[in-house]
């Protein structure tokens, strides 16, 4: 009678294809990405003289770093885009923070 293989050292290859992801998503790819989107949003901040066109270019260069993150989820590295999706989101964040402590202490709203 043979004996059934107990799985541990497989008799042969296996049954079902495996697929694996081109691009992997990794910690160095997220911080990698996450630090190209904190220096391009540092870079869009400082362009701005005061609150308000520091939130407006905040924004814009937000809005250019998703449209790269959903062109990398599409084709490229999603580690990457992972990374400049969180830190755009922080970004965002700080941005509605500084405009809601200027609502705050002038009582007039600084967008426009």
């Amino acid at each position: 009678m043979p004996r059934t293989p107990s799985g541990l050292f497989p008799s042969g290859p296996p049954t079902r294809p495996i697929y694996r992801e081109p691009h992997p998503v990794t910690g160095g790819g997220v911080a990698s990405g996450g630090g190209a989107a904190a220096g391009w949003l540092l870079l869009f901040g400082l362009l701005g003289t005061d609150v308000t066109s520091y939130a407006w270019w905040t924004v814009f260069a937000g809005l250019l770093a998703w449209v790269t993150a959903l062109v990398l989820v599409r084709f490229g590295d999603r580690g990457v885009a992972t990374g400049v999706a969180i830190v755009t989101a922080g970004g965002w964040s700080i941005a509605a923070a500084v405009v809601a402590v200027r609502w705050a202490t002038s009582g007039d709203w600084p967008l426009w």
